[in-house]
């Protein structure tokens, strides 16, 4: 408890660096949000449609929350990018889990979250209480269309 405390914490406070993800601890923590509806977000700083649609994201995980869904965000900026990742996550006061993808090999990475996905951004992935994959948006995506997909799910 006290880890995910943290991890809440990291973008609020600025305490340190945004912890990072592998295709390991992506799975894990797949496995550990089962019973929620969650959208994984795959952005970066340098991406302009990624930094649009995390206020947009924020705001339907608040209007959704208390039905089930989590929001968790995912950096795929690189090391010395960090800090300003960030940035934007305390600008944009983003809750909930926070990461920064740092994988052995991208290929892999890539591959283990969804075959089909080239690794383009933006890209959300969405989970069913039951920890399945059942929608990935890669792209610009209107919004609507992705709280359409979340509802159906809750």
């Amino acid at each position: 408890m006290k880890t995910v405390i943290g991890l809440l914490l990291v973008p609020i406070l600025g305490i340190c660096a945004l912890p990072t993800l592998d295709e390991t601890a992506f799975q894990k923590l797949v496995e550990t949000h089962k019973g929620k509806v969650v959208i994984y977000d795959f952005w970066a700083t340098w991406c302009e449609p990624c930094r649009a649609e995390l206020p947009q994201l924020t705001r339907l995980e608040a209007k959704l929350r208390s039905q089930g869904f989590e929001l968790i965000t995912i950096s795929a900026d690189e090391p010395e990018q960090a800090a300003d990742a960030e940035k934007v996550l305390k600008q944009f006061a983003v809750r909930g889990l926070v990461f920064r993808k740092q994988a052995k090999d991208d290929d892999q990475f890539i591959n283990s979250i969804d075959a089909k996905w080239s690794g383009a951004l933006p890209a959300l992935f969405l989970y069913d209480k039951t920890g399945r994959k059942v929608r990935s948006f890669i792209g610009e995506t209107d919004m609507s269309t992705v709280e359409a997909a979340i509802r159906k799910l809750l």
